[in-house]
């Protein structure tokens, strides 16, 4: 069973000759277009200011020559950027191009044009050729009728595209706006309501007492009495997470300071013990201090206390600190 041939499509409805969509177009062929395409392009990147409006024109007729030969949508895609910066180097060329002594004017050039259309008449000019007054009403009078036609003629000859409709929205001249910014009232304050703020060095921020250094003591002497003891038997609080976590930080220094060590015995269960803090010949032997990091969250606190069976806490509740700032104390 023999497939059906492709069919070529029309991208348009113009006459014969025009542009058809070939998908099984040569691919020698769409290579030498893309090439020819690719120099085109790299010629108008090369010294755009001495190239002059010949040169432009030529390179559009070498555009316009190619593109008869393209039948596929990257290769006019590639033609539509090759006309996109002949059009931009040729605009900025006409924003440099100068009437006698002086550049191009717009202003001058809209003016010339109305008066071609018929917008004015010779009778509105006064001697010196200016506009008196009653040719500046009559030009921007809504009654004056603009012979398009006349302008659309003269355009024909430099152009073969077909004329469509167009609007032109808003005057050809718009003045700037500019905001105005309303001054807020100056806020008026009252001297008296004023306060200075109270100045708080080192000094003033202290504890009650150091906590740190009574609090692990206090574990230590507990430790000997409990010892050996599981872990988390020993620090957590079954009603405060809060001074598990504090529990745990002031064991981390027994532990740091070799008045406590840390097992797992033999049912697999962390397990610590006091012990004589090691001496320095020890160390010296080649005793290492070995260092870990536990994490203790909410949810391992509850799961610790419900495996465990933590009823009561073994190191007592201890009221929550006090904080002095200033001359005020902070619970």
């Amino acid at each position: 069973m023999s497939t059906p041939a492709k069919k070529k499509i029309r991208m348009d409805d113009g006459e014969d000759g025009a542009m058809v969509y070939d998908p099984d177009q040569d691919k020698d062929e769409v290579r030498g277009i893309r090439s020819t395409y690719r120099d085109i392009k790299q010629d108008l990147t090369q010294n755009p200011a001495e190239r002059t409006t010949d040169e432009l024109y030529k390179k559009v007729l070498s555009a316009d020559d190619e593109f008869d030969h393209v039948k596929g949508t990257s290769e006019a895609l590639m033609d539509s950027q090759v006309i996109r910066t002949i059009t931009e180097e040729a605009n900025s060329k006409v924003r440099q191009m100068k009437s006698g002594s002086g550049a191009f004017d717009v202003e001058e050039f809209l003016q010339k044009l109305i008066t071609f259309m018929g917008g004015r008449r010779e009778a509105h000019l006064d001697d010196d050729g200016d506009d008196d007054d009653e040719a500046f009403e009559a030009a921007n009078s809504t009654d004056v009728k603009f012979d398009w036609e006349a302008i659309g003629r003269k355009a024909l000859v430099w152009s073969h595209r077909v004329p469509v409709s167009d609007f032109m929205l808003g005057p050809l001249s718009i003045e700037q706006k500019q905001r105005v910014v309303a001054k807020r009232a100056k806020l008026e304050k009252n001297k008296a309501d004023e306060k200075k703020p109270q100045a708080i060095t080192e000094d003033d921020i202290t504890r009650s007492e150091n906590e740190t250094t009574k609090n692990v003591t206090a574990l230590n002497k507990l430790l000997e009495h409990y010892s050996p003891v599981n872990l988390f038997r020993f620090v957590l609080n079954p009603s405060d997470f809060a001074q598990s976590v504090e529990n745990l930080f002031y064991l981390s220094f027994l532990i740091r300071d070799g008045d406590c060590a840390l097992n797992i015995n033999e049912e697999g269960e962390p397990e610590i013990y006091a012990c004589q803090r090691p001496s320095k010949d020890e160390y010296d032997n080649g005793l290492r201090k070995q260092q870990l990091v536990l994490e203790l969250d909410m949810a391992t606190w509850r799961r610790a206390i419900e495996v465990f069976d933590i009823k009561e806490p073994l190191i007592p509740q201890r009221p929550k600190a006090a904080t002095r700032i200033g001359n005020k104390w902070y619970g």
